[in-house]
């Protein structure tokens, strides 16, 4: 395994309680690396990052995250691997129930924090990243779908992990919406972190090209899309 490499998968199979849903999956992905994994709704996107967090099981084969190796893995390992993850979700996954500052306050927490002060000077750090250093009292509600967005991403630097995984992180925005969220997971990545995004936005990928993978009839390759294929697929969504 190079030094440079972050992720890596060796014949894998991917499996969702004993389906398989991709077999003979092969890897690697580089630290600073930005890469968009597409596919149909059942393809295997979701379940590729499921597995790649520990999730769900490696069935068989190998694979290497951040130094984790998957089909080893012992279960108190997993919160120590997920610390070296960032996890993007399309619904947010907010608490409801207390502010922006609040919900960043609790991960910290849960994973390890006890010093006021450094908690929150971390969370004043990640807020200016994503441009929210003003919102920090709000409640969630009071934001829009974007400002969201952009708090689920603050809440995934907390840990200054390696990897970021983002699964369909602007599913639910508007398109200059989701432009500003690429934009800011192109510099995280820009920074050294590795992002690996699943989207159906074949738009973005069109602005803002970047390595593609494809999952298709339970494979993932490498997808080198044309801009006349990019715009059938536009078309088509």
């Amino acid at each position: 395994m190079s030094l440079d490499n972050i992720i890596t998968l060796e014949n894998a199979v991917i499996a969702v309680n004993d389906y398989i849903v991709l077999s003979d999956v092969n890897l690697t992905v580089e630290k600073g690396e930005f890469i968009y994994v597409i596919g149909r709704v059942g393809s295997g996107k979701t379940s590729l990052i499921k597995t790649l967090n520990a999730e769900l099981p490696l069935s068989e084969g190998s694979g290497m995250v951040s130094g984790f190796c998957l089909e080893k893995i012992r279960r108190k390992e997993i919160p120590l691997l997920r610390r070296e993850l960032g996890i993007v979700f399309q619904d947010f996954q907010l608490l409801i129930d207390r502010t922006v500052e609040s919900n960043l306050e609790f991960t910290l927490k849960a994973t390890g924090w006890k010093n006021r002060e450094e908690i929150k000077d971390r969370i004043a750090e990640v807020l200016e990243k994503v441009n929210l250093g003003y919102k920090g009292y709000k409640m969630p509600h009071q934001l829009s779908g974007g400002e969201q967005q952009r708090v689920v991403i603050a809440r995934a630097l907390l840990n200054d992990p390696e990897i970021i995984l983002a699964d369909e992180p602007t599913g639910n925005l508007d398109p200059a919406t989701s432009e500003e969220i690429i934009l800011i997971l192109s510099e995280i990545s820009e920074n050294g972190r590795a992002v690996i995004m699943a989207t159906h936005n074949y738009n973005l990928i069109k602005r803002f090209p970047s390595r593609t993978l494809k999952c298709e009839e339970g494979k993932l390759s490498e997808a080198n899309l044309s801009e006349a294929e990019l715009d059938r697929l536009i078309q088509n969504e």
